[in-house]
């Protein structure tokens, strides 16, 4: 398998500074329960561009990640494999070629019953990821942290667009998705969502920010199997201000960590990306909280998930 994922990636920095006894990359593999991969694109950026510097500083913070959790222990153990960026110089002015590049390097880790993490990037992404897991899970919902609906059938001249990625997973992959964090809405997509009620949940900032009282409902809304896809512009600026499209009143990151917790323990988290983080030069601080994000994740899946299956990590 790492034979076939060397054609997409380029080598990048490990993911976390953690004491492996691994004996070569391919031990590695096939001993991590978790692998990750940058997908550094930001070609339909509409207003900041830079998310493409996103992965890199993910990893780059991540080295500084205490290995040991109050609440998870030691996430580590079960194994993170990072298996590199995405090759997508060639093809960058492309979305579509660099979608369809991220589902063919996705598709044999999902068959390989890896827990993948993809690194954006732009939201456009997560499709690929998403296609892959689809094709193994036919019942499978996405969950989305999200300052925007992203259910634009097209934006700047393409469908594939960061605008338009619940649009292609609800309309082309068949997905159910339920939005969590949305401050910022079109009439198009109200309407879109009027007419796929039955296939779109959507969890306004306004209403949710103060309580967890729709904690419940919005879990009731999700498949067995779930994508996690979390764009960083769903948290409040305060907190998040290194992203590409900021808007105020996002969420806070206990508020966010609670209700993921609860997602874990209630369905079978299969996959999760982390996008739309645009680094700010001098601040590292949102870098660093998209790292913990990442790991803290892992650490849900360990226990809730893995655990559950009677894994022994």
């Amino acid at each position: 398998m790492l034979n076939d994922i060397r054609e997409y990636v380029l080598s990048s920095l490990q993911f976390g500074a953690f004491s492996y006894d691994f004996k070569n990359e391919s031990d590695a593999y096939k001993g991590s329960k978790v692998v990750i991969i940058g997908a550094p694109f930001d070609g339909t950026a509409t207003y900041q561009s830079g998310t493409k510097m996103g992965p890199n500083a993910i990893l780059n913070a991540s080295v500084n990640v205490e290995p040991y959790d109050e609440e998870l222990g030691e996430i580590y153990t079960l194994g993170i494999f990072t298996a590199g960026t995405l090759k997508i110089e060639e093809i960058h002015t492309d979305p579509k070629k660099v979608i369809d590049t991220l589902y063919c390097v996705s598709k044999g880790i999902v068959r390989d019953d890896k827990f993948l993490i993809t690194l954006g990037g732009e939201h456009s992404v997560s499709q690929g990821a998403i296609k892959a897991y689809k094709e193994k899970y036919k019942k499978l919902s996405v969950l989305q942290l999200d300052a925007h609906l992203d259910l634009m059938e097209q934006f700047g001249g393409t469908k594939y667009s960061h605008a338009s990625v619940s649009r292609r997973v609800v309309d082309d992959l068949k997905c159910k998705v339920t939005s969590f964090g949305v401050r910022v809405v079109s009439k198009e997509e109200l309407e879109f969502v009027k007419r796929k009620k039955n296939s779109i949940s959507v969890f306004y900032a306004k209403d949710i920010y103060d309580n967890d009282d729709w904690h419940n409902q919005a879990i009731e809304t999700l498949e067995d199997y779930v994508y996690i896809t979390l764009d960083v512009d769903g948290l409040d600026v305060s907190i998040m201000p290194a992203t590409g499209t900021p808007v105020p009143g996002g969420l806070g990151w206990y508020q966010t960590i609670d209700f993921l917790r609860k997602v874990y323990k209630a369905r079978k988290v299969v996959g999760l990306d982390v996008v739309e983080l645009k680094p700010n030069p001098g601040n590292e601080a949102p870098n660093f909280l998209a790292a913990n994000l990442v790991y803290k994740n892992i650490g849900f899946y360990k226990r809730y998930t893995l655990l559950d299956q009677h894994h022994i990590l």
